[in-house]
């Protein structure tokens, strides 16, 4: 199984040791192996697009890619089939680059079986594409929406901070991993303490024993997402060499 760290963007902070030649996507590419693609949530992109950004990357990278607000958001994952199919077509564009797809709720969408029973079928009438869902209200922690999630192949993010305790952990589906790291104490600014990224390694290399495992940092605001990345990286790479003498 594969460990996959990135940042949400490829953004990062000018002051990093980073190539200074190319474009900012192939230039975060030598550093990590995958991305996370927030910018389709707010618009859609060309198929061309995608195809740009993959043949600027090594083989071996990988693009996880935010389902568009228009399904998650405004349409509330209700008569989703249009949006859905031209998202897929789009993203069709990144070939076998293309990772995890990403739906994230609003935090007011409470989780209703039958609307939900609906949602699933459809998506998955679409295609097989690995999926993991970040629900952030309450009522999607129970018993019934995580098996509704497995049954329909779909990993539960575990997101830090956690709007439950559940939240914390992954859910659903157990064939793939994905957490999502916004920030704390203040989300989406604040740096993780050199303790909680060495938890976040010991983790990693027990999860990745059984699934695919992704780690994304969302704390994007003043570059600590990059930071943060970077500093998981190295301890992982610390642990292997340790594991190898």
């Amino acid at each position: 199984m594969t460990i996959y760290i990135g940042t949400a963007g490829w953004s990062f902070p000018r002051d990093l040791d980073f190539p200074v030649e190319g474009s900012g996507l192939a230039r975060y590419a030598t550093r990590f192996d995958a991305v996370e693609i927030n910018s389709s949530f707010y618009r859609p992109h060309q198929r061309k697009t995608y195809q740009r950004w993959a043949a600027s990357t090594p083989p071996g990278f990988r693009f996880a890619v935010k389902v568009p607000r228009a399904i998650t958001h405004e349409r509330r994952l209700i008569a989703v089939d249009e949006p859905l199919a031209r998202f897929l077509d789009e993203t069709e564009g990144l070939g076998d680059k293309r990772g995890p797809l990403l739906i994230q709720l609003p935090p007011s969408l409470r989780f209703e079986a039958e609307p939900v029973k609906a949602f699933l079928k459809t998506w998955r009438a679409h295609g097989d594409a690995p999926t993991v869902l970040e629900p952030r209200h309450p009522s999607w922690f129970a018993p019934e929406a995580e098996r509704l999630l497995a049954r329909a192949r779909i990993a539960r993010v575990a997101a830090d901070p956690a709007v439950v305790p559940a939240a914390a952990e992954p859910g659903g589906w157990s064939g793939l991993i994905y957490r999502r790291w916004h920030g704390a104490p203040t989300i989406y600014e604040s740096a993780y303490t050199p303790a909680a990224l060495e938890d976040a390694a010991a983790r990693l290399r027990h999860e990745m024993t059984t699934a695919d495992t992704w780690c994304i940092f969302d704390n994007t605001k003043f570059g600590a997402a990059t930071r943060d990345g970077l500093a998981l990286i190295e301890r992982l790479r610390a642990s292997a060499s340790d594991a190898a003498i």
